[in-house]
């Protein structure tokens, strides 16, 4: 699969005037849209739409500096419809406006070209299990949150706390299936999933139940989930907990072709020890057989 990976990525190079054809990337990886751009980002540790424009900014880079062409055809060149749009985005990458880096022959970035490798490590054992489930719903309050990879979700953290125990047990009470208790579910995610970018966050219930005062419903129909379960000491979460995304995109997936993430609800179930020691979790991510 990586070697198909790195094929598609050898379309950044070419027709660089043009946008990224994602869904085109895609084919000659032999996979989905949403899969590919998910596993690039694990990857890469940055959207494909990133990469692109950081990757044809170093190439415009080299012939402003180099060059003869103008400015314009140079922006022209690489899909810019005006110069003034080019030197906005080469200015946000390089810190020097395109002008000013031909007359001083300024110091420029660089965004290489990626490529990926296997690299065998062993350092992680990613458990799961596929689970085919019916239709069912989540019902539980809604809020927008920004997507936060890395350290505390203040966003999130302010929302859960601001619920209240009361609101909580309601939801809990809902509870008939699994994933059971109340769930953290993320939705409505943005196609590359930048840092920062707001996504559907829910304090919810899976349930049969047709709904609850107060709060929302999301529909969920019947499909296969990836089920992965991790145990970690609550003094490491949530840095631990993010580590699940991680190890499932950029050591499963890519171990098991067989699969491929599609589109939906993301939902992590958390419950903790008597002794609130140790956090025993479940991520439960929707995928397709490739």
């Amino acid at each position: 699969m990586l070697d198909r990976l790195n094929q598609a990525l050898e379309m950044v190079e070419e027709d660089t005037g043009e946008p990224v054809d994602a869904a085109a990337m895609a084919r000659v990886a032999l996979t989905s849209e949403h899969h590919f751009r998910r596993l690039f980002a694990a990857l890469s540790g940055m959207p494909l739409a990133e990469y692109v424009r950081r990757r044809r900014l170093t190439l415009a880079g080299a012939e402003v500096v180099g060059g003869s062409d103008t400015l314009l055809d140079i922006a022209v060149r690489y899909g810019y419809g005006s110069a003034e749009a080019f030197a906005r985005a080469f200015r946000a990458m390089h810190g020097v406006a395109p002008g000013e880096a031909r007359r001083t022959g300024a110091v420029l970035s660089s965004q290489p070209r990626m490529a990926f490798r296997l690299t065998v490590e062993g350092r992680t054992t990613v458990q799961y299990r596929i689970v085919e489930k019916g239709a069912f719903r989540l019902v539980g309050p809604r809020t927008r949150v920004p997507i936060v990879y890395e350290g505390r979700n203040t966003a999130m953290e302010e929302f859960v706390t601001g619920l209240g125990e009361e609101t909580l047990a309601r939801i809990g009470e809902l509870s008939d299936q699994e994933p059971r208790g109340v769930l953290g579910v993320t939705a409505a995610f943005s196609p590359d999933r930048e840092e920062g970018s707001e996504i559907d966050y829910y304090q919810a219930a899976a349930t049969s139940a047709r709904g609850a005062e107060g709060m929302e419903t999301l529909e969920v129909p019947a499909g296969v989930w990836a089920v992965f379960p991790r145990s970690a000491p609550s003094s490491e979460c949530p840095q631990a907990l993010q580590r699940i995304w991680a190890d499932v995109f950029g050591q499963w997936f890519p171990a098991n072709p067989a699969y491929r993430a599609t589109e939906g609800p993301e939902i992590l179930r958390v419950d903790y020890t008597g002794d609130g020691a140790t956090a025993e979790a479940e991520l439960w991510i929707p995928v397709e057989r490739a």
